[in-house]
């Protein structure tokens, strides 16, 4: 063997050498670290349920002396997804390096875009068809990727099986339920049903996103969505129509109590809990975060899950909610919070969410496991799913049209005034639409 054959294997097996010395010392879970190496903290806002934290505990313990999450908890309990935006919004405007990774409302993407880092380079196309395409879909803004769906949420009717059992014609009422009852048949429905014991149907009818979730999906139901060739179409018949019939299911047919008119997702399951209520509309953590605001201990297992109801002239859908995962454009730990995002979006992580939260899970592998209804039901559900719009303003828009909404179930509008005036307004702000 001459010098530079010598030279050029003693080269290679430094190499090899350094490479295995450096997996030897940062690889995961390793008992030998190095000693000089400084823990990075990364700074994490979200809502952190029970199950959020079990994520976090675990990728804490499995990446102890080289990253530590900190968490910036901003509860649903406390906070309503408008003030969690606006607290986001103010934080970040700041260019603050205090916030490494936070998560938004899909429909904020477009409005956070500026504030956030561009995940183009860190997530090729391989582990992006690893992920639901409808969760995928709002993680873009002009065609570059700046977040990443942590989990998928659509919105389900949940109902009480043992007050279903007492009236009559259950049976075929439940086949009903399981295709999507209509309006229509929910309304006769509640004839027979004792609408002064109990409470029939619960929404959130509060002047907030949640409100425009549940309009958007009725107007979708019929065909129609909000906005359409950039214009929005509030006095079209679709809109009188689901803003008419959410007015009626207050104050005409009364099947949904007064209070709702004050009440977003927490109060209104609340509400449905406590008053022993018959339907629900909400999100399917409800089962897994809020049965322990249960009287009775057992009550979980007298809930079960359908589709929201639909206009009988047109068909099923539900819209779809979820938040995404984003990295602000001022933090200093641009690789611990990639790793952290990419553990969050493991089999491992999501099955932790789905089982201990009811977080809906994003990985296209796990609805592959048949032996679970649920993820059964869901994954057949998300096919009709319907997307709220994507649009820089859409937030602006959105609290406008709501604050309408709101005061025409109320009663302080007439329902043609109440769009009217939310279109007007929307109008004189000179709110873009695109």
């Amino acid at each position: 063997m001459n010098y530079k054959q010598i030279t050029f294997v003693s080269l290679i097996s430094v190499i090899i050498i350094v490479f295995i010395i450096t997996i030897f010392i940062y690889l995961p879970g390793n008992d030998h670290k190095n000693p000089d190496l400084v823990e990075t903290t990364i700074h994490y806002v979200s809502h952190i349920s029970e199950a959020h934290q079990k994520v976090i505990d675990r990728f804490n313990n499995k990446y102890k002396g080289r990253i530590q999450i900190e968490t910036i908890n901003l509860p649903f309990e406390k906070f309503s997804t408008n003030e969690r935006k606006e607290l986001l919004a103010r934080f970040l405007r700041s260019k603050s390096d205090r916030i490494d990774v936070f998560t938004v409302d899909q429909i904020w993407v477009p409005r956070f875009a500026k504030w956030a880092l561009s995940l183009e380079k860190y997530f090729n196309n391989e582990e992006r068809k690893q992920l639901l395409k409808s969760g995928m879909q709002t993680c873009f803004f002009k065609d570059s990727l700046v977040a990443i769906p942590l989990y998928i949420d659509i919105a389900v009717m949940f109902y009480r099986n043992d007050l279903l059992s007492e009236m009559p014609g259950n049976n075929s009422l439940r086949q009903k339920l399981i295709k999507s009852i209509s309006w229509t048949d929910l309304i006769n429905l509640s004839y027979k049903y004792d609408k002064q014991s109990h409470p029939m149907f619960l929404f959130p009818a509060d002047n907030y996103e949640g409100l425009m979730c549940m309009f958007i999906e009725m107007m979708e139901s019929q065909g129609k969505s909000l906005i359409e060739y950039s214009e929005l179409q509030l006095s079209s018949t679709e809109a009188y129509n689901s803003l008419a019939l959410m007015v009626d299911l207050v104050n005409k047919y009364r099947i949904a109590p007064k209070e709702v008119v004050n009440s977003k997702e927490n109060e209104t399951y609340n509400l449905f809990l406590k008053n022993n209520g018959l339907f629900l509309r909400g999100w399917p953590a409800f089962l897994t975060e809020y049965p322990k605001l249960a009287i009775e201990n057992d009550l979980k297992t007298k809930i079960d899950i359908a589709p929201t109801p639909h206009f009988k002239s047109g068909k099923p859908v539900s819209v779809f909610g979820g938040w995404n995962l984003m990295i602000s454009k001022f933090s200093p730990h641009v690789e611990e919070a990639i790793l952290f995002i990419k553990y969050l979006l493991s089999e491992e992580a999501q099955l932790i969410m789905y089982q201990n939260g009811g977080y809906l899970p994003i990985n296209e592998s796990i609805y592959e496991n048949e032996l679970d209804q649920r993820l059964l039901f869901y994954k057949q559900l998300i096919k009709s799913g319907v997307h709220r719009p994507f649009l820089e303003n859409y937030t602006k828009i959105s609290d406008i049209i709501a604050e309408y909404l709101n005061k025409a179930i109320k009663k302080e509008l007439s329902v043609s005034q109440a769009l009217m005036d939310a279109e007007k307004k929307i109008s004189n702000e000179n709110i873009e639409i695109k």
